[in-house]
């Protein structure tokens, strides 16, 4: 496996307390991350550094293009439609009714749909699921999960990956490319459960590599579309969570940190920890796509 020292860049100085749900939109070039756990939406308009922090009302982790005026949201309440003027957001769908859990992962598939997933607020084991958005119609399609991340799609939507962090094993489930639903069992794409630190959030490039953040060991890891880990980039903070393509080509990749679990010792040790990273590498990266109401 090849180590690649970081040689990117602070892109953000703020230290969240869980940074995630990275995304990108090149139609305004605006980059956009959660701090889950303190109800925030961070916006940075990338070549001018404008940036701007969002209160919200719900612990948002997931947000995607509807179009020019309005996002998809996804809480631990539901899923809400943003108003991007305004902030305004008005309810969708609800995912589940289980107050005792949250929002976590999720990404849209090309076709559309959204995948999304769900875990107890605590950390509790086996209440987790990962579940199908079509419209305003859901689908459960996993559960007994802990920890759901890592969800995302090859290039050509015909198959979805995700994982169970703490079991590390990422999964890979062949998909209908036109709707975003399996149509086979899921099978382990890479065995990482002897390996050190949590495989995290993921996204896919235009080769079908698939990016993923190792919390607990500060790097980004790469795999092969064999599933073959083949190289590590390092990262200034121990618990990086989650990458996003991002820039006019989708050619760099911008990465979120997170300082939960530190005590104060630890955060004297993990100075950079909750800040917002540009990896500072060259990639053949993807867009997101927009979510189809």
């Amino acid at each position: 496996m090849e180590i690649v020292e970081f040689s990117g860049k602070i892109l953000c100085q703020s230290h969240l307390h869980l940074g995630e749900g990275p995304t990108y939109d090149p139609h305004t070039g605006t980059a956009y991350w959660f701090d889950i756990l303190n109800r925030e939406l961070h916006e940075l308009h990338v070549s001018s550094s404008r940036k701007t922090v969002h209160t919200l009302p719900v612990m948002g982790s997931v947000l995607a293009r509807i179009d020019v005026a309005r996002q998809l949201l996804v809480a631990d309440t539901g899923l809400f439609v943003r108003d991007v003027a305004s902030g305004e957001l008005t309810m969708l769908v609800a995912v589940e009714d289980n107050p005792s859990n949250r929002s976590n992962d999720g990404r849209v598939h090309p076709s559309g749909a959204l995948w999304t997933s769900t875990m107890g607020r605590n950390g509790e084991k086996g209440v987790g699921a990962i579940y199908h958005v079509a419209g305003t119609t859901v689908t459960k399609l996993v559960g007994d999960l802990t920890t759901p991340n890592a969800i995302c799609f090859s290039p050509d939507g015909s198959a979805g990956f995700y994982v169970d962090t703490g079991v590390n094993k990422i999964m890979r489930v062949p998909l209908d490319s036109a709707t975003g639903l399996p149509v086979g069992e899921a099978t382990v794409f890479s065995d990482q459960s002897e390996a050190e630190g949590g495989v995290d959030g993921a996204i896919s490039d235009l080769d079908g590599n698939l990016w993923s953040a190792r919390w607990g060991e500060g790097a980004i890891d790469r795999y092969s579309p064999d599933g073959t880990h083949v190289a590590r980039y390092t990262l200034p903070a121990s618990q990086g969570s989650c990458p996003a393509f991002f820039g006019e080509s989708a050619d760099r990749i911008f990465v979120t940190s997170a300082w939960e679990g530190m005590t104060d010792e630890d955060r004297r040790h993990d100075p950079a920890a909750g800040q917002t990273f540009d990896l500072g590498i060259t990639v053949r990266g993807k867009f997101e796509p927009a979510f189809k109401l």
